[in-house]
């Protein structure tokens, strides 16, 4: 009976020394700047970084005169409950699994838990609809580059794969009826989480951003609140 109390209580000990041991090399990780030189240029597209607190995504236009998404992403055709076309879109990633079957984090089970911790997942960009989003403390808006807003184009594109001419890229549905699911060809793993994803494709666009970027505030901590910013950078 000991033994096996010590072998349950070592158990958790190694759980939690190396839980301790992720959240402190994420935090070392996110504080290391990439980009550390950007600035916020004066005229370009304007995007925002959102947040749930646990998960971030990209805000983009539905459609500029560089990227009209509406050829990636056939969910950006359909419109929204009240009639109105979206206007942008959140592009962001996850887990298949979880995306497409775990609505909540109370549905989340023990087994697919260790299994994305342990061993990763395949993965899906999953894409929101919205109109006019405003800048808020979770919609936070960043204004790049036109040459930047391209390579964040081709960074996200990147990572999905590419189809034949004329084919129509396959939507799928998840845990969230207004949102729409796509596939992506990365592995998701505790290394490449969808926080990474989104602090790596911000950084692939020369954008400043953490070199690794596992938890939301890892990238939150780089995209000032529309009330932090200086009067001139106001987007």
């Amino acid at each position: 009976m000991r033994r096996t109390l010590r072998i349950a209580l070592g158990t958790v000990a190694a759980v939690v020394a190396l839980f301790g041991a992720y959240i402190l090399a994420a935090w070392i990780g996110s504080s290391v700047p990439e980009n550390a030189d950007w600035q916020q240029p004066e005229d370009g597209v304007e995007i925002m970084v959102e947040t749930n607190g646990t998960h971030t995504s990209i805000i983009v236009p539905v459609a500029n005169e560089q990227k009209d998404w509406r050829e990636t992403f056939p969910s950006a055709l359909r419109p929204r409950p009240s009639g109105e076309l979206p206007t942008h879109l959140a592009i962001g990633y996850g887990e298949r699994e979880v995306f497409l079957h775990v609505p909540t984090w109370d549905d989340l089970t023990p087994a697919t838990a260790l299994r994305i911790a342990t061993l990763g997942g395949e993965s899906l960009v999953r894409v929101s609809h919205y109109i006019r989003p405003a800048p808020s403390e979770y919609h936070r808006p960043l204004r790049i580059s036109r040459e930047q807003y391209a390579a964040l184009v081709s960074a996200i594109e990147g990572d999905m794969p590419v189809l034949p001419e004329g084919a129509v890229r396959e939507e799928l549905r998840g845990t969230y009826a207004d949102d729409a699911y796509y596939e992506a060809l990365s592995d998701y793993t505790m290394g490449n989480t969808c926080n990474t994803w989104v602090g790596d494709r911000l950084a692939d666009a020369g954008v400043e951003m953490g070199a690794w970027t596992p938890l939301a505030g890892g990238v939150m901590k780089w995209i000032p609140a529309p009330d932090e910013r200086r009067e001139d950078d106001t987007v």
